[in-house]
């Protein structure tokens, strides 16, 4: 049978748009359909402009510190609209990016929500298109939960086109997202709270790199309240937030921002026509291929809610293009030692093994350990440290994780990533010669194992 089309996408966040322009340069006939923004979650409410936001509340720092290195500054004057205008340019001129990378490509672009109409077939602003692969690449979206008063609460969706800067916000959450924003309200000025229902925030991450980032947090004068959550919001006559936690505690605030967890964008996508599956969180079901019960249907990125990361999902599109149209460049996606970045204030950079996971794993450990006050800072007030850590298998000397809290941490850990994908030993770490001074030396300097 012929079809209009070899591949056809839907959704053109970065997994997407990957999977389609290489498909493309293979000499596949590629479509794509996007109903919103072109480059998805990261390039418009995610990443991108999250970092940007980041570094405009990192300012308050440099100008405290500045009078440490002689530099007399007037009283520092932030303007949130001027910040906002500036990054929507950007993110404009990003979309502008995509759509030329896919246009300059030879893939034909479908400005519309596509749903799946029977195996091979997608129908989009009234037209229906056959293609011989679908690839569900349509993201994820954040969830706020259903209690009283929900409606009143914004997610990072929203966040990034407030109109104003809230003089008063509530974080709600526990993950990256959640210690992220409350940094970049709290670095801008507003006064912020950050709840979470657990007994620490980022599970998952090592328990050293969580509770020196709890504790400068607290340095900073940031609210962090733990074993805490909401049970309704309500609108006050004055438009400000009453927030009635589950403990019977209330507090006022101005900006409910939620960061609780994303479900699986699927809305409409038409999946009731197909034999695909969804897993018991509700993302799609594939297998090491990306492959769906649908033979016909591919799925990648935030929606099969493996590693939900822009970085994997491009490596994700980049494996699918390749196995249907390049089968001799074909490899699998490894998610060992994937390299992680939380842009918090400080900085978390991370790669391989936590301590806890490693002992789970049964490996015998050592660990070595630094928290050291950086140079920058010996000239200034400013009391911040710097953690870095290493989790070495005490048996074969291999280095199976490497985490950091402090500035440019994620820059840090991007190069001793590759390090630990090669397989380096401490031994390899303690030969190589340090960058002086820098933070990042300390890294190949640390000898005394603190805990083994």
């Amino acid at each position: 049978m012929a079809y209009d089309f070899d591949l056809y996408v839907i959704g053109a966040g970065s997994g997407g748009v990957r999977a389609a322009r290489f498909a493309a340069g293979f000499g596949a006939k590629v479509g794509v359909a996007e109903s919103r923004y072109l480059g998805g979650t990261c390039v418009n409410v995610g990443c991108v402009p999250k970092k940007l936001l980041v570094y405009g509340a990192h300012f308050a720092e440099d100008f405290e510190q500045a009078a440490g290195f002689g530099w007399s500054l007037d009283e520092a004057q932030f303007d949130w609209a001027t910040l906002i205008a500036n990054k929507d340019r950007e993110i404009n001129r990003l979309n502008g990016i995509y759509r030329n990378l896919l246009v300059n490509s030879g893939v034909t672009l479908h400005e519309g929500h596509a749903r799946i109409v029977a195996p091979h077939t997608v129908e989009i602003n009234g037209e229906h298109f056959s293609a011989k692969h679908i690839l569900i690449a349509t993201g994820g979206w954040p969830q706020i939960p259903q209690i009283p008063g929900a409606e009143h609460a914004i997610s990072s969706n929203e966040a990034f086109f407030l109109k104003t800067l809230p003089k008063r916000v509530l974080v709600v959450g526990g993950g990256y997202i959640a210690v992220e924003f409350a940094g970049i309200f709290h670095g801008l000025g507003a006064s912020t709270s950050l709840l979470y229902r657990g007994d620490l925030f980022l599970r998952g991450f090592d328990g050293a790199v969580r509770k020196h980032l709890q504790e400068e947090l607290t340095k900073r004068g940031m609210d962090l309240q733990f074993n805490a959550d909401i049970e309704r919001i309500d609108r006050q006559a004055d438009g400000s937030l009453n927030v009635t936690l589950k403990d019977g505690r209330k507090l006022e605030t101005d900006c409910v921002f939620y960061a609780t967890g994303r479900r699986p964008m699927l809305d409409n996508l038409g999946l009731e026509n197909t034999a695909v599956k969804l897993d018991q969180k509700g993302f799609v079901e594939v297998d090491e291929l990306y492959q769906t019960a649908e033979p016909s249907i591919l799925a990648i990125g935030d929606v099969i809610g493996r590693v939900q990361l822009t970085p994997v999902a491009l490596a994700e599109g980049m494996a699918v293009a390749r196995r249907l149209f390049k089968p001799e460049q074909y490899r699998l996606v490894d998610y060992q030692m994937i390299p992680t970045a939380v842009f918090s204030l400080p900085n978390i950079g991370t790669v391989g093994l936590t301590e806890e996971q490693a002992r789970e794993a049964g490996h015998e450990v050592q660990i070595f350990e630094s928290r050291f006050r950086p140079m920058k800072l010996t000239l200034t007030e400013c009391q911040e440290r710097t953690l870095m850590k290493l989790v070495v298998d005490a048996k074969t000397d291999k280095v199976l994780g490497c985490h950091m809290v402090g500035p440019e941490a994620g820059e840090i850990v991007q190069g001793l990533a590759i390090a630990l994908k090669a397989g380096a030993t401490k031994r390899d770490f303690d030969e190589t010669i340090g960058v002086h001074p820098t933070a990042a030396e300390e890294f190949v300097t640390m000898r005394t194992p603190v805990a083994g």
